[in-house]
């Protein structure tokens, strides 16, 4: 068999069990050229894209209603946590980029190519059982969106949904950057209708600045840090890691040392400035509730109560609509990302290809299913416990991702030269270790809430 390095007798074994039989979403690998010649911000637009596709799993439903009773119930303080949580973001979609420019490789690929076959399929099954949670979550997130913006039932807003498998195949037909520019598109009017938000609701600007302080009261309070965990449990999606590592391999850099150095360089400056943005609209949700609701006695743990609420504290339903319309491009553009992720997530531990159209609609189905069937037997409540439960099963995951993530991206026979430096290392298992501990402890607080 034809192996990535070469192995010499004697010497240490390859990186690599075997050679790459196939690209990582073959269908728009390097379709994007990046000429040599471009100057700084040219060639920066050119990298830019994949960034911002991840950024759109930092902002999902999964993460509207945490950021809302953090806000309605104890201010600005957790506005801390959404920093300390984005910040560790960027560190792993970084590494994440790293790992799909140097070798080649997703992160599925490279979990499949390092790990027996029984422990690639047991990754593959809690990774596609991950994808399917965080569908859920956004099939409810868009349900709930039109059911607020045209009084749609939500079990036929559920249903249509699915039609997003349809505007992705067309879109990547036509090319990659089209769905790079819907999905920016979409973002852009997430953030234009929390930039009103925000305007509406007159935050005190020097409370706003505090609460990006760390307060030990955080983790004095037990009710404080409960939602603080949720916060950062819901934040780093295990799909993100997936996703990335294959989509900036759509650029056709160039293939020697100092291609993939600056390659590296733009797709790290390309997800930073994109979870940048992702922070502003998660602080400018926990903003808007903790100006308009902390300290009236309003305690909103469910999007749909904030909807109800804002006319009345706000003095104007257009507050209410741009919050519904946010809410709808939220759940749509994560939904445009999930099913992408699933594709990966299939070809690359299995080495198996269906139409991407197939994998799109089967992802869809299974997300659709359970949230038919309990929208149909318990209506929004019952969705609203849904959402949780998606939620619980991604922090579930989560740690089947970090992990390889960083041993590969820290294996100098893997990466060589990119091979991450101490202080790197460093970060990143501080990182790991943190969402770990954090997810645990949230799951432990959900199960005793349950069995209680």
């Amino acid at each position: 068999m034809k192996l990535d390095s070469v192995h010499v007798e004697g010497k240490s074994p390859p990186a690599w069990r075997r050679d790459q039989d196939a690209a990582s979403l073959q269908e728009v690998h390097r379709t994007i050229p990046v000429p040599h010649s471009l100057g700084f911000w040219r060639k920066l637009l050119a990298f830019s894209g994949p960034g911002y596709l991840v950024a759109v799993g930092y902002m999902d439903p999964g993460n509207w209603a945490t950021d809302l009773a953090g806000g309605s119930r104890f201010g600005y303080t957790l506005l801390s946590v959404i920093l300390l949580s984005n910040l560790m973001a960027i560190l792993l979609q970084a590494l994440c980029a790293r790992l799909g420019i140097v070798t080649g490789r997703d992160l599925a690929q490279a979990c499949r190519d390092h790990y027996s076959r029984p422990v690639a399929i047991t990754l593959w099954l809690l990774c596609e059982v991950a994808i399917c949670a965080c569908d859920l979550a956004e099939v409810i997130g868009s349900a709930i969106a039109l059911n607020l913006l045209f009084k749609i039932p939500l079990i036929y807003g559920v249903c249509i949904t699915a039609l997003d498998v349809l505007l992705i195949l067309f879109l990547q037909n036509k090319g990659f950057r089209y769905i790079e520019a819907l999905v920016i598109s979409l973002i852009t009017v997430i953030g234009g209708c929390f930039l009103i938000e925000v305007i509406l609701s007159q935050p005190r600007l020097h409370e706003v600045a505090r609460g990006f302080l760390p307060k030990l009261e955080i983790i004095r309070n037990p009710e404080m840090l409960y939602v603080a965990i949720g916060i950062l449990g819901a934040t780093v999606m295990p799909h993100n890691l997936y996703l990335h590592s294959s989509i900036v391999q759509t650029r056709k850099y160039e293939q020697t040392s100092a291609g993939k150095r600056e390659a590296i360089k733009f797709a790290t400056i390309d997800s930073t400035m994109a979870l940048m943005f992702a922070l502003f609209i998660n602080a400018a949700i926990l903003i808007v509730s903790a100006a308009v609701f902390h300290g009236t006695g309003e305690s909103v743990e469910s999007i749909e109560r904030a909807h109800e609420l804002f006319p009345a504290f706000l003095g104007t339903a257009f507050a209410s609509v741009l919050f519904a319309l946010a809410l709808l491009a939220s759940g749509q553009n994560s939904t445009l990302t999930g099913t992408l992720a699933g594709q990966i997530v299939m070809e690359g531990f299995l080495s198996f290809r269906m139409r991407p159209w197939l994998r799109r609609l089967i992802t869809r189905l299974i997300a659709i299913i359970p949230a038919v069937i309990v929208t149909a037997l318990y209506g929004s409540a019952g969705t609203g416990k849904l959402l949780i439960l998606s939620q619980v099963v991604l922090s579930l995951q989560l740690s089947f991702a970090v992990v390889p993530l960083i041993m590969f991206t820290s294996d100098r026979r893997k990466m060589g030269e990119f091979a991450n430096p101490l202080w790197v290392k460093i970060l990143a298992w501080a990182t790991a270790l943190i969402i770990m501990v954090l997810n645990a402890k949230l799951l432990f607080e959900q199960l005793r809430s349950w069995l209680g």
